[in-house]
């Protein structure tokens, strides 16, 4: 029953030894480097709002790097690549830099494109016209939709059979499409 008791006091006494090994990244040394890149100390404008916190367990960086976040650098943000880590450290702003005020946005009013006129108009009898080179034909229908000069709509020729896609060409005028 001693061995037991020997080895979790062993266990015990290791721990904190195991424990130590294990070093973690010093936040004062983070504080001091933060306090040299804004060049202001904790507490003042235009430097940390307060210490970083202690009880961070980083891993050890032996290089960490300072910059910057953003343009309205509200912050500093220190890496490490080596063991991998990041933190963002609050800088304290003037009450009046805290935010630059972004005009807003005034809407302007964009007219719609004008409404093309519609030269055929849906249930309008029409004539549709096809032809080539040296012949031309022609076919009464009735339009199953608006359309402007140019526009395609479909032209209901024989009520046996589906529709037909045309081009407008004018009032009361249509092309069979190329």
């Amino acid at each position: 029953m001693i061995r037991p008791l020997l080895s979790l006091a062993a266990l015990a006494v290791a721990t904190p030894a195991a424990a130590q090994a294990i070093r973690f990244q010093d936040t004062t040394a983070i504080d001091v480097a933060v306090t040299a890149f804004t060049g202001h100390a904790i507490g003042e404008e235009g430097g940390a709002r307060t210490a970083v916190d202690a009880r961070l367990k980083l891993a050890q960086c032996p290089l960490p790097q300072l910059d910057w976040r953003g343009s309205f650098q509200d912050a500093v943000v220190v890496t490490c690549d080596t063991p991998r880590w990041r933190i963002y450290v609050p800088i304290k702003l003037p009450p009046q830099a805290a935010r630059p005020q972004v005009a807003a946005a005034t809407p302007v009013a964009v007219a719609p494109p004008p409404k093309p006129e519609m030269v055929i108009k849906r249930g309008d009898p029409i004539t549709i016209e096809a032809g080539g080179a040296g012949f031309s034909i022609t076919r009464d229908g009735t339009a199953m939709g608006d359309a402007p000069a140019g526009g395609r709509l479909l032209v209901k020729i024989d009520p046996a059979k589906p529709p037909i896609q045309a081009v407008a060409v004018g009032a009361g005028r249509a092309a069979l499409p190329n």
